[in-house]
This record gives structure tokens, sequence and C-alpha cells, in this order.
């Protein structure tokens, strides 16, 4: 079985080769460049891999081209502020020459600094397990600017439980309040495209169902301040990206 990994990635020269080097693994790399203007392409192609440079608006689409890209049996999707652990590594490979299924969750660790935080990660704004292994074909990213959906084609198989997807979340508290700002800004604007955008008193309820399981049914408080502080945010995101919508719409439009 042929094992192609992908990488999708914009301007992301400073991780991109630790991202890379961790996919000496796999049978083929493609790495899709989303209108980068830095040295990206020159360290992929050094790297090896084939480069599939555009632009797109949406992130399901952009993920789809360098789906399309890929010539493997299977597809592993990596993003450039993640590596794939050794354990890892082999487990893929273990499973994609015995699998009947059609796809596979795989397990991340996600750090925030230095700091691994195993607890907390909820909805949009984190998790501990993704659907990154699937066979060419089997996956579609629907048309959406951040977190798109996903359409499957064929059935899932059990989780792989060896090694992790090295996740490296965000570098500090700063760059996690951008990135909330960021995703619900993304958010905001598939809103206002959609002509419904929800209402205050849902979201406020979600900002509170959103924190709670964050914090208590997905163990954030065994984090200490840092489950809260991820509660927040993950509970933040969807109410955030409501009034942003509601109350700067012009802005939000295409």
């Amino acid at each position: 079985m042929k094992l192609s990994a992908l990488v999708v990635a914009r301007n992301e020269q400073d991780r991109l080769p630790d991202c890379l080097a961790s996919l000496g693994f796999a049978d083929e790399v493609v790495v899709v460049l989303d209108r980068t203007t830095d040295a990206s392409a020159a360290i992929a192609r050094a790297a090896g891999a084939r480069v599939l440079e555009g632009a797109w608006e949406l992130e399901g689409e952009r993920r789809n081209a360098g789906i399309d890209a890929c010539t493997g049996d299977w597809v592993l999707e990596v993003d450039a502020d993640e590596r794939v652990s050794p354990d890892l590594a082999d487990a893929v490979r273990a499973t994609i020459a015995t699998s009947a299924f059609a796809w596979h969750q795989v397990p991340v660790d996600n750090y925030v600094g230095d700091r691994l935080i195993r607890h907390g990660w909820a909805g949009s704004f984190g998790t501990t397990s993704v659907p990154r292994l699937f066979r060419r074909g089997a996956k579609r990213w629907r048309m959406q600017r951040v977190h798109p959906g996903l359409d499957w084609t064929g059935t899932q198989g059990p989780k792989i439980i060896q090694g992790a997807l090295i996740h490296l979340v965000d570098r500090d508290i700063a760059d996690m309040l951008k990135r909330l700002d960021r995703y619900s800004t993304a958010k905001a604007r598939d809103l206002v495209a959609s002509g419904d955008i929800g209402s205050l008193a849902g979201n406020c309820r979600r900002f509170v169902s959103r924190a709670f399981k964050s914090y208590v049914s997905r163990g954030g408080y065994k984090e200490g301040a840092w489950g809260v502080l991820l509660a927040f945010c993950t509970g933040a995101f969807p109410l955030l990206s409501y009034l942003k919508a509601r109350l700067e719409p012009g802005k939000h439009r295409e």
C-alpha cells in the first residue's frame, strides 16, 4: 500500500522543516501552499516533496485540492505545526497494511509552548484525536472557511492508539488568543454568508455548555489554571463569532 503524506500550509517556513522531517516514512509527500510568500516552497522541494501552489479562499477547497493531488492508496493529513512521532509512523504503516476500513482516527498530543495539555480540548478549539488517515477517495472537506465539515465514503475503523501527532497548537497565551480572534473572524464570515447567524441567547447557552464540557466532561480541571483558560476559549469561539457577524456584518461579508 502506497502512503501519501499531505501538508497544507501558508507561510510556515519556520515550522515546515521539522514537520517534513517527521514524514520520511511516507512514500510520497505533497505540500499545498496557499498564497504563500515566504520560503516554504523552496524548503518543501529541498525535502523532496511535491509542491502545489495556489490561492484558495475556503479551507475545505484547498484541502480537497491537496487530497486530489495525492497518488497514494492511503493519505495521512498533517498540518505544518504537527509532527508525526516515530511510534505513530510505525502504527500508520501497520494499519494500512492490514486495514479493511476506509478511515481511522489518529491520537493527538497538544502543546502550548513547552507544556503538554492532555485534558480539556473540545469543540472547534482543539481535539485529542483527528480523522487524518484515510483511503484516497474516502474523505471530502465541505466548502467552509474554518473547521469545515467532512463527508465520508466507507466505514470508520478502530482508532490508532500507538504514538501521537505532536501538535504545537500555540506558542503562548497571547498566541492562543490571537488564534481565537482569527478563527472567530473566519467563522463570522461563514455565518454571514449562510444568512443564519443564530441568536444571542442560543450562543450564550453554547458558551456555557462548551465551557462546561471542556472543563468538566473533558477533564480540563486536571490542568489547573490552564484548564480554565482552555474552557474560556472553547466556549467563547461560537459566541465571539456570532457577535462579530451581528455587530460588524459589513466587515465579514464577501
